[in-house]
């Protein structure tokens, strides 16, 4: 995907966000963040917006916390997070192609990565917010979802920042129904390792052994199947809008949705 079209996602699913906080109140719970209220949610996804922000208008090439919490509450916050969300959008569009700043997981550029971080960020929360607020979840483009998959497994899942790990050597593999790319992930008691799949690939008869990148794949004990929008939201542990079929050991599954959280 191209960085335009992440800092046009950037804005539409921020709009979103602050129309169901709205919509929720900012006392609601978020049923998929549950030690969290819509304000807390609101203050986490605006400190985030802003502390991008910095990293795109100050070209700043070294790390540094995110603002402080806004103390703030009701219409003020929402005020406060939608000024923030129009001023990263801003700074998105603005800063030049070639820009060098600090960033924290791989992408194709520094731009390129805070547009499409900020896009599954805002995304994300903006789907917890839609739960908070009890209505039904915006749908999610199959591209971008697709992406954010790539992202979380090979940027957050990488080895070495991982923190699922398995008591035997297993692979969960995810198939979606509307995009081509199969995700092969292998758990054990090391760090987590994923691999693209070829869609065409057999299996091989022996699950934990080696896998041939040509037309072999390693079986799996455990498949998840579905959308690329229902899987992206099944692996950020947010209840999808279709069904996510599962085959094979449940018990992957259910390693995956208690070790792999990420806020």
């Amino acid at each position: 995907m191209e960085t335009a079209q992440f800092v046009e996602i950037v804005q539409r699913e921020g709009a979103l966000l602050a129309d169901a906080a709205e919509q929720a109140g900012v006392e609601a719970r978020v049923p998929s963040c549950p030690e969290w209220t819509v304000r807390d949610l609101v203050a986490h996804t605006g400190r985030v917006h802003r502390w991008a922000t910095e990293f795109l208008t100050q070209a700043l090439t070294e790390p540094h916390r995110p603002p402080q919490d806004p103390q703030l509450t009701g219409a003020a916050l929402l005020s406060w997070f939608r000024t923030g969300h129009e001023g990263l959008v801003q700074a998105l569009r603005a800063a030049p192609a070639d820009l060098e700043c600090w960033t924290f997981l791989p992408g194709s550029s520094p731009l390129g990565f805070w547009a499409r971080r900020q896009a599954h960020e805002t995304a994300v929360h903006r789907v917890d917010a839609e739960l908070a607020a009890g209505g039904g979840v915006s749908p999610l483009d199959s591209e971008f979802a697709a992406d954010g998959i790539a992202e979380l497994l090979t940027g957050f899942h990488a080895p070495g920042r991982s923190r699922v790990h398995a008591p035997r050597p297993s692979v969960l593999r995810l198939v979606g129904t509307d995009w081509e790319t199969r995700w092969a992930i292998r758990l054990s008691a090391d760090p987590l390792t994923v691999e693209r799949e070829d869609p065409s690939a057999t299996t091989t008869p022996h699950p934990t052994g080696p896998t041939d990148r040509g037309q072999d794949a390693a079986a799996a004990e455990c498949t998840w199947s579905g959308t690329a929008a229902d899987l992206y939201l099944t692996l950020w542990n947010r209840p999808p809008n279709g069904e996510v079929h599962t085959t094979g050991d449940a018990s992957i599954a259910a390693l995956w949705r208690e070790t792999s959280a990420i806020i």
